[in-house]
């Protein structure tokens, strides 16, 4: 069975953002029980060269949502970056990024597939089509940016394992 554009994307971005959610989720309870404050984790870092905790909540939004937007339009053009906000309000931006993903139809993301797709990111210009850009430009940054957050928040002592990483399996029926 072939893959389409829809596999490809759509599910694979929904399943990391729904396990996304649900370690913004878990990570809220241990502040809970912990008496710390969430927005203390808003501007975390792994590093002081890396961007913040918020940013990476952003980004993975941007390279999913937007990254089938510039799928669909031949522009990469993600809204502007919100900065710092509450702990609570990147859990509304994720929970938005999941309903937005789950609005898209598999007929829809298929239509797309095959067209030349070149974008201006910054000052480069690449030639992509809808399943490169996917593949090599949006998933590898959405990924960056999703391990990057939940590496944030276990080096803050918030109890996550793999499992809350990896989300739910899209495995077969047996």
């Amino acid at each position: 069975m072939a893959t389409s554009l829809y596999d490809l994307s759509v599910p694979t971005f929904l399943q990391t953002v729904s396990a996304v959610a649900g370690f913004l989720g878990r990570a809220a309870s241990h502040f809970a029980e912990t008496a710390a404050d969430p927005d203390d984790f808003v501007h975390a870092r792994l590093f002081d060269d890396m961007a913040p905790f918020h940013f990476q909540i952003e980004a993975l939004a941007h390279h999913s949502v937007w990254g089938l937007e510039a799928v669909k339009t031949g522009v990469f053009a993600p809204p502007a970056l919100v900065g710092p906000i509450p702990f609570a309000d990147l859990q509304t931006m994720i929970d938005q990024a999941e309903k937005a993903l789950e609005a898209f139809t598999p007929n829809e993301v298929n239509g797309w597939a095959g067209k030349a797709l070149d974008l201006q990111i910054g000052p480069r210009k690449l030639a992509f089509t809808p399943e490169t850009f996917i593949l090599s430009f949006s998933l590898p940054n959405f990924h960056f940016h999703a391990v990057t957050a939940y590496d944030i928040l276990r080096t803050r002592g918030v109890p996550l394992g793999k499992r809350d990483y990896e989300g739910r399996l899209r495995t077969r029926s047996a």
